[in-house]
C-alpha cells in the first residue's frame, strides 16, 4: 500500500419523502450508477469538505447554499480499493420550498426517487452501505457517523 488518498464529497438532497439521485455516467472512479451530487475535493478544499460539496452542487445542479436547508455532514467513510484509500464526506440537506431545480445535469440523469425505493437502485458499494444506515438509523438523529467499508460489509460508529 503506497498511501494514495482520494477525497470525495457528495450531497443527498431531499424534498419531502423524495431524494435526488444522479445516474452518473463517464466517471473516472465509479461505473455508471446512482449516487448523490458531488465529486473530488480540489486541492484548496482539502480540510473543508463543505466548500467542496457546495462547489460540486453549484457546478452539477446550479444550486447554492441559500437554496437548501439544514446542510449537514452526516457521514465520513473510508474504504481501501484499487490501490488507494477513498475518503468520502456525505452531506444531507432539504431543498427549500419554492426553489425550482433544473433537472439538467452535465454529469448524467437526475431523478427524484421515493425514499422507500432509493436502495433499489444500483450504486457504489460505500454509498449503498451509508444510505442503508442513514435510512435505518441516521436520518432520525443529528449524529455524525464514521464508517469503514469493504466490498461486503460496513461498520459505522457515532462520532459523539
Amino acid at each position: 500500500m503506497d498511501g494514495k488518498l482520494r477525497q470525495m464529497t457528495a450531497l443527498y438532497l431531499t424534498k419531502g419523502e423524495k431524494m435526488l439521485l444522479l445516474y452518473r455516467i463517464g466517471s473516472r472512479v465509479v461505473a455508471p450508477s446512482w449516487c448523490g451530487i458531488g465529486g473530488h475535493l480540489e486541492p484548496e478544499e482539502i480540510g473543508d469538505a463543505r466548500a467542496g460539496v457546495l462547489r460540486e452542487v453549484r457546478e452539477e445542479i446550479g444550486l447554492t447554499e441559500g437554496d437548501m436547508e439544514n446542510l449537514t455532514m452526516r457521514y465520513m467513510t473510508l474504504r481501501y480499493t484499487k490501490g488507494e484509500i477513498r475518503c468520502n464526506f456525505y452531506f444531507f440537506a432539504e431543498l427549500k420550498d419554492g426553489v425550482n431545480l433544473s433537472m439538467e445535469c452535465p454529469e448524467g440523469i437526475l431523478e427524484w426517487v421515493p425514499v422507500a425505493s432509493v436502495l433499489d437502485r444500483n450504486m457504489p458499494v460505500t454509498a449503498k452501505f451509508m444510505l442503508e444506515h442513514y435510512l435505518r438509523e441516521g436520518r432520525y438523529t443529528d449524529i455524525l457517523y464514521g464508517g469503514v467499508t469493504t466490498e461486503t460489509e460496513a461498520h459505522f460508529t457515532a462520532m459523539e
